[in-house]
């Protein structure tokens, strides 16, 4: 299952939900301010992530910068600690999905959540390769083709 961790007055949160809907794609939804990220989701985000602390913490975080805090120095137990006591330095919104995350709203980056299956379909579709084409109607959304 898909979770998303969010934030409410996070526009990019928004659009990810909006988009997840759209899609029909089934996820899980996490307020990281009233859900306290457990150490196996933070391990989890950060085994996934490409570039560790880089892609998931805002160095810019008013939090980070007023005490002077170096991420890098600390312990993965430090660290997990510090992002559960100040969760407003998580870059948001954070998407897990079984082998990837994305950290923020791309429109063309998010696509990779659309299963497997669903993702070939539609590239037979738009490819005239589509078992219904010659139906005339796209499966996806029911629409001319």
């Amino acid at each position: 299952m898909i979770r998303i961790y969010i934030s409410p007055s996070c526009s990019s949160c928004r659009k990810v939900l909006k988009w997840f809907d759209e899609e029909k794609i089934p996820y899980v939804k996490k307020n990281i301010f009233v859900h306290t990220l457990s150490e196996e989701e933070l391990k989890d985000i950060l085994i996934k992530s490409e570039n560790g602390t880089e892609d998931i913490i805002s160095t810019r975080s008013k939090i980070i910068k007023e005490n002077n805090i170096d991420i890098d120095s600390m312990t993965l137990k430090e660290l997990l600690r510090f992002i559960q006591a100040n969760p407003s330095i998580l870059r948001r919104p954070i998407i897990v999905g079984e082998r990837q995350i994305q950290v923020g709203y791309n429109s063309e980056e998010i696509r990779v959540f659309i299963p497997h299956e669903r993702r070939m379909a539609e590239w037979a579709c738009k490819n005239r390769e589509c078992p219904v084409y010659n139906s005339g109607l796209c499966p996806k959304n029911k629409t001319k083709i």
